[in-house]
């Protein structure tokens, strides 16, 4: 039951996380591009989201059924997926996003923290996309919400 509730959390609050990020991403861009402040407040939402959602998938990611830590875990595709290479792409993703918004903090101006906001989180919401279990991704048992 509790795993079941925040399993959907955790799929639902992605779409909250992904557009929070691409709102950065596009503010980002136009403080960059302008060299006018404006792109911090949306980072800052983003970043908390994206954290939010990291502690809600790490406490899923112990609960889960799809989580497994015994042998032969490498050559269960969807065991790996959840054991090994979901958490670490998630990891590394919320890494650049932290990173990206404590260089942006103490950047020059204001068009150097557009910049640096926009590659780290564009780079960091890559990663997530990749690392999502989609419905289409055959065998993961991901869903839209």
């Amino acid at each position: 039951m509790l795993y079941q509730i925040l399993d959907h959390a955790h799929s639902g609050f992605r779409w909250v996380v992904l557009l929070l990020l691409l709102a950065a991403i596009f503010s980002a861009f136009q403080a960059w591009q302008s060299g006018r402040a404006g792109a911090s407040k949306m980072s800052f939402y983003a970043l908390m989201a994206a954290h939010i959602q990291l502690l809600g998938g790490l406490i899923l990611y112990f609960i889960s059924p799809y989580v497994k830590f015994e042998g032969g875990v490498m050559k269960d595709a969807v065991a790996r997926f959840y054991t090994v290479e979901h958490i670490s792409m998630m990891l590394i993703a919320i890494a650049l996003i932290t990173v990206g918004y404590s260089k942006a903090k103490r950047a020059a101006n204001d068009a150097a923290r557009g910049k640096t906001t926009f590659w780290f989180y564009l780079i960091g919401l890559l990663v997530i996309l990749a690392a999502i279990p989609w419905p289409f991704r055959s065998g993961l048992g991901g869903n839209w919400f």
